[in-house]
C-alpha cells in the first residue's frame, strides 16, 4: 500500500492563468513517494499544464508546488529532482541508442567507463540489453519509448513525469507497455506521474488517480473507489460506462436514502452510495457488469425486472445488450460474458434482468 508513504509532491492552492484564461483553479493535493499516480481528464482540462508546473516548464500564477518538502518557487527545470518522458519521445535520430541514453551524462564527473556501465544498466532495466550500438532511427515505436525511459531514468530522478507516452503505440503494444511500465515502476521504486486521457490506461496502471475537469481536480482516489463510488455524475460518466436512470428521492434518515428509480422501483441505499447533493436532477447510476440476464429458470439473487432487448453488440469474449427496463423508455447497457452454452440473444427478445441495490450510486 502507498497510503503510509511520505509525501513526495504537494500542491497548495495552485492557480495558473494564461492572460484571462484560468487554466488551473486552486489545485490542492499530494502525491506520495513511490506512487504510480495519474492525472486523468479530457483534452484541455489542465492535466498537462499541471505536469509541466511540476517539471518547472510552466510558472504558476499563485500557490505553491513542493517536491520532497521543498518549495519549487524560482527553481529552474534543470535542477529539479524530476525528469520527463515526452509524448514524442524526442529521440535523436542521428545518435545510437547508447548515445541517446547517455545524453544527460555529458557533464557528469564520472569516467567514460563508468558512464558506459550506467548506460548498459539503464538499457537492461528497460529490457534493451545489447541495443546500445543500434541506430536510433532503426527502432520500433515500443523500443523508442523504452529508450526515452532509459534516458530519463539514468539520471536517477526522484519523480518521473510521463506525458501520454503510450499514445503513439498500437493497441497491443500499448497494453504490453502498460504492464511493463507498472513492473518498471515497482522495480525502480520512484514516483511516476502519468498524464493520460485514457480511462482504462489510468485504471490499469495507477495507485491513485486525479480526475480533472476545467482546471480542477474533481476526485482524487484509488481506481476501485473512482470506478465504484464516483463522487459526481461527471466523474461517473467519464470513468468507464455508467447507466443513468431517473430517480426520485423519497426520504433520507440515518444512514439510508430511499429512492424510486424508473424501471427498478423503490430501493433503500446506504448513504455512502449518495455523494453530497449538487443541485442536479436525481439519477441513480449502475455499471453494465452489475446487471445480469437471467436464463431459463434462474432466480435473481436479489432483485429483478423485465426488459426488452433493443440492441446487441458482440465483442467475442463479451456481448453488450441495450435493454429497455420494465416497459419504460429507460434504456440501460449490460454486459454478459460469452461462456460455452450461453446463447447470444436477438434484438426484440424479452428478458429478465437481475440487479442489486448495492450496485447503485445516487447523484443529485
Amino acid at each position: 500500500m502507498t497510503s503510509d508513504r511520505p509525501t513526495m509532491i504537494e500542491f497548495r492552492d495552485v492557480h495558473k492563468y494564461y492572460g484571462d484564461y484560468h487554466a488551473l483553479r486552486g489545485i490542492n493535493g499530494t502525491i506520495r513517494a513511490g506512487e504510480f499516480f495519474s492525472l486523468l481528464g479530457p483534452s484541455g482540462c489542465g492535466k498537462t499544464t499541471l505536469l509541466r508546473t511540476i517539471a518547472g516548464f510552466e510558472d504558476i500564477s499563485s500557490g505553491a508546488v513542493l517536491i520532497d518538502g521543498k518549495s519549487m518557487a524560482n527553481v529552474p527545470a534543470n535542477v529539479r529532482p524530476t525528469n520527463m518522458v515526452f509524448q514524442s519521445y524526442a529521440i535523436f535520430p542521428h545518435m545510437s541508442v547508447a548515445e541517446n541514453v547517455g545524453f544527460g551524462l555529458r557533464k557528469d564527473p564520472r569516467s567514460k567507463p563508468e558512464k558506459a556501465r550506467a548506460v548498459e544498466e539503464a538499457l537492461e532495466m528497460v529490457g534493451l540489453k545489447g541495443f546500445g550500438v543500434r541506430a536510433a532511427h532503426a527502432l520500433s515505436g515500443g523500443q523508442r519509448q523504452r529508450v526515452a525511459l532509459a534516458r530519463a531514468l539514468i539520471l536517477k530522478p526522484k519523480v518521473l513525469l510521463l506525458d501520454e507516452p503510450l499514445s503513439a503505440l498500437d493497441k497491443k503494444m500499448r497494453e504490453r507497455m502498460q504492464i511493463e511500465l507498472i513492473k518498471l515502476q515497482r522495480q525502480v521504486g520512484i514516483t511516476f506521474i502519468l498524464v493520460t486521457h485514457d480511462q482504462e490506461e489510468a485504471l490499469v496502471m495507477s495507485d491513485r488517480i486525479a480526475v480533472m475537469f476545467d482546471g480542477e481536480i474533481m476526485q482524487l482516489d484509488d481506481p476501485e473507489t473512482l470506478y465504484r463510488r464516483p463522487n459526481s455524475k461527471m466523474v461517473a460518466d467519464f470513468i468507464g460506462t455508467m447507466n443513468f436512470i431517473p430517480a426520485t428521492v423519497l426520504s433520507e434518515a440515518g444512514d439510508k436514502v430511499e429512492v424510486e428509480a424508473k424501471g427498478l422501483g423503490r430501493v433503500a441505499l446506504d448513504i455512502s452510495a449518495a455523494p453530497p447533493a449538487k443541485g442536479e436532477s436525481p439519477v441513480v447510476g449502475l455499471r453494465p457488469e452489475t446487471l445480469t440476464l437471467l436464463y431459463d429458470d434462474q432466480k435473481a439473487p436479489e432483485r429483478e425486472t423485465e426488459g426488452l432487448v433493443d440492441e446487441v453488440i458482440y465483442f467475442g469474449d463479451m456481448t453488450y445488450y441495450d435493454v429497455y427496463l420494465g416497459g419504460t423508455d429507460v434504456e440501460v447497457r449490460l454486459s454478459m460474458r460469452n461462456v460455452p452454452g450461453r446463447p447470444v440473444l436477438d434484438v426484440g427478445a424479452k428478458v429478465r434482468v437481475a440487479w442489486s441495490p448495492s450496485a447503485l450510486v445516487l447523484f443529485r
